[in-house]
């Protein structure tokens, strides 16, 4: 069978990015997010010459292998400055995006990958939020701070990831539910069932 991509979308607290990593250990498949940043900013910092010369531009085996070496963690990254557009940045990681898509299975967090991709038939869209009191109750425990604090880390993340959302995607909302397969409240489905969920629709689709 081919290989298939999940895409999870999520409001910050939500536990998206530890519910992507979760799945990704029970279907033994690589789960990304920081990481596909993290190398796009590598690559921006060169001349895009370079890989064109060497004819090694962005191609999938180099870049499987280079988000190999890299750190990753599910720990809570919250978004503290304001957004400020980088098309360059974003085509680098747009190109990292469609190569996974094309090369392996793997589970893709944020990122904008549900738009990135919305034209592949191997993808499935994900997006998970979950009510302020959860969200807060998640983010004190997994930081250690106070409910003042997490309440302005969540405001300020969540409005980065709109702000991100909508200006690399041409004005779309990052919240609509029409933009994914499924939308799921952790609050009320639970971390351990949202991936059983997803699970079954990927086996709905013939993917699993």
């Amino acid at each position: 069978m081919k290989n298939f991509i999940v895409t999870i979308a999520r409001g910050f607290g939500s536990g998206g990015k530890r519910i992507g990593s979760q799945l990704g250990k029970e279907l033994g498949i690589n789960c990304y997010e920081n990481r596909i940043l993290t190398l796009a900013s590598q690559y921006s910092g060169y001349d895009e010459h370079i890989f064109v010369e060497n004819d090694e531009r962005l191609r999938a085996p180099m870049i499987v292998n280079q988000l190999g070496k890299l750190s990753r963690t599910t720990k809570p990254k919250p978004v503290l400055s304001r957004f400020v557009s980088d098309p360059k940045l974003f085509k680098y990681q747009e190109e990292i995006i469609k190569q996974l898509a094309e090369t392996e299975s793997c589970i893709i967090i944020g990122k904008c990958a549900d738009y990135v991709l919305r034209d592949y038939e191997n993808v499935v869209s994900v997006y998970i939020e979950a009510p302020r009191a959860h969200c807060l109750k998640n983010i004190m425990q997994r930081m250690c701070i106070t409910q003042e604090e997490a309440n302005e880390l969540i405001t300020n993340t969540d409005r980065y990831r709109a702000e991100y959302y909508k200006f690399y995607t041409n004005g779309n909302y990052w919240t609509n539910p029409v933009n994914y397969d499924m939308t799921l409240n952790s609050a009320r489905v639970g971390d351990e069932n949202c991936v059983r969920i997803i699970k079954d629709y990927l086996a709905m689709k013939n993917f699993i």
